[in-house]
């Protein structure tokens, strides 16, 4: 709180983004973690900001209304903000820009972030995701891969996790000597087992093999892990950087694999830019998307200067050939870069997804982040600069993911469990630092600021909310959903993620997506049914009642395509019929031929039938059903007190 210069500003202005003209009045308070903008009206709606997530302050030159304040956030949301007092204006930025750059971790949000849970239920939260349990679905035999005990305390490598699968045939003087040989201690581990073929994909860093150098103890590793695999005579060595930058490396002591005095492997570069290159390029990419009224041609134009699109590409490509060598050809495949905890990450978890149905599945998804991104050292707080550090250690590396995947939605809409909005919540919360998960830069860093006893989880907060994220389009048993995922890489097929990189502020309204769409017409779909359902089961009832009365059974219209209702007269066996033969069956009404049907047919006959017939007691425009009936013995009005009491409305 002493960062916080003034708690409170009055008649501040927020500004719609998409007209600027049009604007909210209200009152700005500043707390420990948030900014908080509360509306001058009786609806006082109250619009949060975290602290944590906020890119930069911006003030630009003062205007006749006002003294601006432009806040950009990480999650590449734009807040402006008119402030009538000049004084207020320097001390909300100087505020925020201090609140925004924590410099120790005891600062974050997710230190002070307290829902409500008790000790047990903290604890319970954290073991919401069981990554041996994962290791034991793939089905790893134990006569071919162990968990070694050799980074027990982190002694090997300090960024690895320590329950680590190893070959079998890797002894821990081999573990340890192709640790001395790897860049950081990252030797090669495994990531991924293909029960179907015994086919592996196993991660690591670089070799510091320069131009001459080279490890026994390395060397017999690699052939451990392609003997792992009996029917493969050969295994990849995936190289994801440019094979410039590996030869650049190279002349630095460090480099790659010497095929030479690597048997039995083939060496393959992908060519994913670094860090650097990204950081740069989604910067151009934001700035498209933040143009309010761009031409055409000013559109095409950044966004080819961007390059965006081709990397993303690069980083399918990855994916795409490392899960073709296993699924395909059978043959193992080790993955690295120059560390082995950004590019690795990015390839070795595309190529999960592509093979594995269950990662394309809400948990199996968050499985799979905390196991290759999390577990494996991926420098969370470096790329998304959760502390004031150095800038150039920020690159958007799990942005890069998170699109390959939301591009596979785009192609396998019915292969993924989840929608978009879950892709977008979750980069949001890899940023604002309000769950401890994202947190540090490797296992021991977070064993070590105790993450676990003084922070909470983010998975079974989003697994509460998964009505919220799931795909309407996802079925178990689709062709899409099971098997291996094809995806074609060519430019033509990848798109520009509008809804990450062109959010609209707050205060505009929210624009529903198809998939949104389609989310409310299945729960629509599911009570019409319901309701269809009660209303068949009340006119069997009904008609058992009163005998003679035949009234005609009421079809919904959106089942005909799912059902086959056979119309009268017309019952022969195999014959599949149009949705208009039901319909005309349905109701006989003269003139109704190739018109479309209504949501639901009528209850009743056309007029001029009999008017005893329960079924023509319907009222189409209310929606009520009149379902009280004469007797069928005369002209007698008395109701039936049976009927009476059996006469129900619609809802």
């Amino acid at each position: 709180m002493e960062n916080i210069r003034t708690p409170k500003v009055e008649h501040v202005r927020l500004i719609d983004r998409t007209n600027p003209r049009r604007c909210s009045v209200g009152t700005l308070y500043l707390s420990s973690t948030h900014s908080i903008f509360v509306e001058n009206t009786e609806a006082r709606r109250e619009t949060w900001v975290l602290h944590s997530l906020v890119s930069s302050v911006e003030r630009p030159p003062v205007s006749p209304s006002g003294n601006p304040l432009v806040i950009r956030c990480k999650n590449f949301q734009v807040f402006q903000l008119l402030i009538p007092q000049e004084k207020d204006c320097l001390d909300v930025q100087a505020s925020l820009s201090r609140l925004s750059r924590p410099e120790r971790y005891g600062e974050l949000s997710c230190f002070s972030f307290n829902p409500n849970l008790n000790k047990e239920a903290r604890d319970e939260a954290w073991s919401f995701i069981d990554l041996r349990g994962d290791y034991v679905r793939m089905g790893i035999p134990s006569n071919l891969w162990y968990i070694t005990a050799a980074n027990s305390e982190y002694r090997v490598c300090d960024t690895y996790p320590s329950d680590l699968y190893v070959p079998k045939s890797a002894t821990p003087s081999v573990i340890v000597g192709s640790a001395k040989f790897r860049s950081r201690g990252r030797f090669p581990v495994l990531s991924y087992y293909h029960r179907d073929n015994s086919a592996s994909i196993c991660r690591s860093s670089q070799p510091l093999s320069g131009f001459s150098a080279r490890s026994t103890e390395d060397e017999q590793m690699i052939q451990a892990i392609m003997k792992s695999n009996p029917a493969s005579e050969f295994m990849y060595v995936v190289d994801t950087r440019p094979k410039l930058n590996a030869m650049a490396n190279r002349a630095a002591g460090k480099g790659y694999e010497n095929e030479d005095h690597y048997t039995n492997i083939k060496l393959q570069f992908i060519g994913i830019e670094n860090i650097h290159v990204m950081r740069n390029s989604q910067q151009k990419i934001i700035d498209v998307g933040q143009v309010r009224s761009p031409s055409m041609g000013d559109f095409l134009w950044g966004l080819e200067n961007s390059g965006w699109l081709k990397h993303i590409k690069a980083v399918m490509d990855a994916g795409v050939f490392i899960a073709r060598a296993v699924a395909e050809e059978g043959i193992s495949v080790l993955v690295h870069c120059s560390d082995g905890w950004d590019r690795t990450a990015q390839a070795c978890s595309v190529a999960s997804i592509l093979l594995d149905p269950y990662y394309r599945t809400l948990k199996g998804f968050m499985v799979l982040i905390e196991k290759d991104w999390v577990a494996f050292g991926h420098k969370f707080s470096h790329r998304y600069g959760h502390l004031d550090s150095d800038p150039k250690e920020i690159s958007p590396v799990m942005d890069q993911f998170l699109e390959c995947v939301w591009q596979l939605m785009e192609q396998f809409p019915c292969a993924f469990e989840f929608n978009e909005r879950f892709l977008l919540q979750l980069h949001t919360y890899v940023y604002s630092c309000q769950y401890g998960n994202f947190l540090a830069n490797s296992q021991k860093e977070r064993r070590d600021l105790r993450i676990q006893e003084r922070t909470h989880s983010v998975w079974p907060h989003l697994w509460k909310d998964q009505a919220e994220y799931s795909n309407p389009l996802y079925r178990a048993d689709h062709s899409q959903t099971q098997g291996v995922l094809r995806p074609v890489t060519t430019p033509y097929c990848f798109k520009f993620w509008k809804a990450m990189y062109n959010r609209l502020d707050q205060a505009s309204a929210a624009r529903q997506s198809p998939a949104d769409c389609l989310s409310a017409v299945r729960e629509e779909t599911q009570q019409l049914e319901e309701e269809l359902s009660t209303h068949q089961e009340r006119i069997a009832f009904l008609k058992g009642r009163k005998m003679g009365a035949e009234p005609k059974k009421m079809i919904r219209a959106n089942d005909l395509t799912r059902q086959q209702v056979q119309p009268p007269g017309r019952a022969e066996e195999g014959v599949a019929y149009s949705p208009l033969d039901y319909f005309i069956c349905a109701d006989h009404t003269p003139g109704t031929e190739g018109k479309a049907p209504p949501l639901f047919l009528p209850l009743g006959p056309p007029k001029g039938t009999d008017p005893d017939d329960l079924s023509g007691c319907s009222d189409l425009e209310s929606g009520v059903a009149d379902l009280s009936s004469r007797s069928s013995s005369g002209g007698d009005d008395t109701k039936d007190p049976d009927l009476e009491e059996a006469a129900y409305t619609t809802a």
